[in-house]
């Protein structure tokens, strides 16, 4: 069973590679407002094409927000690049290569591959699912979304909504173990 993290709590560590040659990591104070957090599966899933073009598209709105973005799954450097050059998302630094271990820290949940997907790429033998998180300045935990499937994710233009609303009325992070 994967582990809860629990809102005002602080967050696993991270530190994977990322395409660019720089490192992944998560560190306090290097978001002015949040750093929003996307797991997604691989480059085998054709709706996380969609979902990582969306974030893409919007990563401007983002960071004009005080938010930073950063992007990761368990696929290796090949695959992730491979991602990042055919879904053209020039704007974000994917990591890569994030352990299972890692990934069930962070309650993501693990599947085994069954051969081809819809799109004939093949999945890899184990990979995590998807999890979006905010976390705040401080390192905790704002918010999250961890999933069993890759359908039916948060939109990202309804996260920026609610990130205005959140910094407007400094609402509180909800939830309890």
């Amino acid at each position: 069973m994967p582990l809860s993290l629990i809102p005002r709590q602080p967050v696993p560590a991270l530190n994977v590679p990322q395409l660019s040659g720089s490192r992944l990591t998560l560190a306090a104070g290097a978001a002015p407002a949040f750093t929003l957090l996307v797991f997604y599966r691989g480059y085998h899933c054709p709706l996380c094409r969609t979902y990582l073009s969306e974030l893409n598209r919007l990563h401007d709105e983002f960071a004009a927000r005080g938010v930073v973005v950063k992007v990761l799954s368990s696929d290796t450097e090949e695959r992730a690049r491979r991602a990042a050059d055919e879904w053209s998302l020039d704007q974000l630094d994917l990591g890569y290569g994030l352990s299972e271990a890692d990934a069930r820290a962070w309650g993501l949940y693990i599947s085994t591959g069954r051969g081809l997907t819809s799109t004939g790429v093949e999945e890899p033998a184990r990979f995590s699912e998807p999890g979006v998180f905010l976390i705040r300045p401080d390192l905790t935990l704002y918010w999250a979304n961890v999933q069993t499937m890759p359908f039916a994710r948060p939109h990202f233009k309804d996260m920026l909504g609610a990130i205005d609303f959140v910094v407007a009325k400094d609402y509180p992070a909800r939830g309890e173990a």
